[in-house]
């Protein structure tokens, strides 16, 4: 495989980000109270310097990470990096993601990449310090829709099962086992075909938990980088919440330091994560269910029989921390203080909601990372690349609508296209000559002269695009072509990486396309890359 070019591109380029990480990523006022230190280099020493004075239970984060990979094939560079762990001088880079089956959506692989090259780089500019990557496992989100399919050739693969609850605990079935036949069927005669099946394969055994079969998948994807896979549904880590879990039934205290944030962002921003009287989930066997206080003072487990006096729910809190699961509200504050943690590597959507809890750590006295909007890309082959050249468009255009670029190919490959823009452009210079001499007579034909003048402009835009619509009939066998590439490129009209799964590109390039996009990835820089290989 070989890399023929790699081209950077804004995020506001791409007119796919929302104004919240736009002016995040260009360090707008509005948002500067909401979080601590910008992405900088010298800010992290800052952060360095910061966390150092923050206790992290290292020596309980190591056990379990150890406990976690004991049956899991493991590379020295992964095995050394959980041993650094235990030194006062090694800190994190971590992204967050839900189990999705077979990895999801492309943004999951590039968001461990990032963190893989923004720690690799750390190390070589700060080498006093050790700088680990850790994939913290979101195992205990309960949406299976979101989690359970993967999309390929337009059509929506999903795993029908009837299990329930946290989706990382949910075992591997013969419903799965049907899907990855049918993925076999499709991938087995591409070039890296059966090598990315076997891994998937291997991972997803009948009986085994969604979450082990995602850590066994992702260490053979990047543990030759020395990523660490962190699952946190364990009650040694949750312990360490105890006194947040129990202050949130007694005081709602993070519902009312985010509402205050919340409030204050709504003033200029769309709210992106909504914060509950109780932010806590109750885990157990096949059930996460939203807990609630009831009028009587007592708690209730939503869509349950499960129910706590004030009393029992905090002694429960206090003997199995590991029944509780925090929600979107206080994930973030318990992966923070479980990790020796400085940059927080995430997508548009997670880094708007954290611009919500600075305030809440600042509360808890657990330090609020550096926060990344981790990088894009787009994968073309060198084949798309040029008939959308041919077509005479520049990388950029993609980022277009289709409609946007029929259009202009079309105008600019029709030799007489007939518009009416002199013609509207002198109708309304004739119309506001009319009313500047009507208004003379009598004022109020004024307003009949501009309904008027607009009822014929309307007119004319009508006819502009039934002239549009004819001169496309010319070049129907271009515009197919260019619907085409687009589709390609932008599935359903979307970014690529929120619609594609990594299997068919593994499939098509093998592990080479990781570490070529390993090293296409920028440390600090938040960029949109378009990657074109042959």
């Amino acid at each position: 495989m070989a890399v023929i070019s790699n081209e950077y591109f804004t995020y506001d380029q791409t007119n796919s980000f929302s104004k919240i990480v736009l002016d995040y990523l260009n360090g707008a006022a509005p948002l500067q109270p909401f979080y601590h230190l910008a992405p900088t280099k010298e800010n992290i020493q800052k952060a360095i310097a910061e966390k150092s004075k923050t206790a992290t239970n290292r020596k309980c984060l190591v056990e379990v990470l150890q406990d976690t990979y004991q049956t899991v094939e493991i590379s020295e560079a992964t095995k050394k990096n959980i041993a650094d762990l235990l030194l006062p001088n090694t800190f994190t880079i971590c992204t967050a993601h839900q189990p999705n089956l077979f990895t999801g959506h492309l943004y999951f692989i590039y968001k461990i990449l990032h963190t893989i090259k923004l720690a690799t780089t750390l190390a070589v500019e700060f080498p006093e310090y050790n700088f680990v990557p850790v994939y913290y496992m979101g195992s205990e989100d309960a949406d299976l829709e979101e989690l359970g399919h993967i999309n390929w050739r337009e059509e929506k693969i999903s795993w029908k099962t009837s299990q329930q609850g946290a989706v990382g605990r949910m075992l591997i079935d013969e419903a799965l086992l049907q899907l990855i036949d049918r993925l076999e069927g499709e991938f087995a005669t591409y070039t890296f075909g059966r090598e990315i099946m076997a891994m998937i394969k291997k991972a997803y055994q009948v009986g085994t938990t969604i979450q082990q079969a995602t850590l066994v998948l992702v260490n053979d994807l990047f543990g030759k980088y020395g990523l660490v896979v962190l699952i946190a549904d364990d009650a040694r880590l949750k312990s360490q919440m105890i006194p947040v879990f129990q202050n949130e039934i007694l005081t709602n205290t993070s519902n009312r330091i985010v509402e205050k944030s919340s409030a204050a962002i709504a003033k200029e921003y769309k709210e992106q994560a909504y914060s509950r009287p109780i932010n806590l989930f109750y885990l157990e066997n096949n059930s996460r269910e939203r807990l609630e206080k009831t009028k009587d003072g007592n708690f209730v487990v939503l869509q349950t029989g499960t129910r706590f006096t004030e009393k029992e729910l905090l002694e429960t809190i206090n003997l199995h921390p590991e029944k509780f699961s925090p929600n979107v509200i206080l994930r973030g504050l318990f992966q923070e203080t479980i990790l020796p943690n400085i940059v927080f590597i995430g997508g548009g959507g997670e880094l708007a909601y954290w611009l919500q809890l600075k305030d809440l750590f600042e509360h808890y006295g657990v330090f609020f990372p550096i926060l990344l909007l981790r990088n894009s890309f787009l994968l073309q082959t060198t084949k798309q690349q040029e008939d959308f050249h041919k077509m005479g468009f520049s990388t950029e255009h993609i980022f277009q609508s289709l409609l946007e670029l029929e259009n202009q190919y079309t105008v600019s490959h029709s030799k007489q296209l007939f518009q009416t823009k002199s013609t509207q452009d002198s109708l309304i210079e004739l119309y506001e000559s009319l009313a500047r001499n009507a208004s003379l007579i009598d004022p109020t034909l004024v307003k009949h002269i501009e309904a008027l003048k607009t009822k014929q402009l309307h007119k004319l835009t009508a006819l502009d695009k039934k002239i549009l619509r004819a001169e496309k009939r010319k070049h129907q066998d271009a515009l197919s072509k260019i619907k085409k590439i687009k589709q390609q490129l932008c599935p359903n009209n979307s970014l690529q990486e929120r619609v594609d799964n990594i299997i068919p590109y593994y499939a098509t390039f093998g592990t080479a396309l990781l570490d070529q996009l390993l090293a296409a990835s920028l440390p600090m820089q938040s960029k949109f890359c378009v990657h074109t290989i042959a």
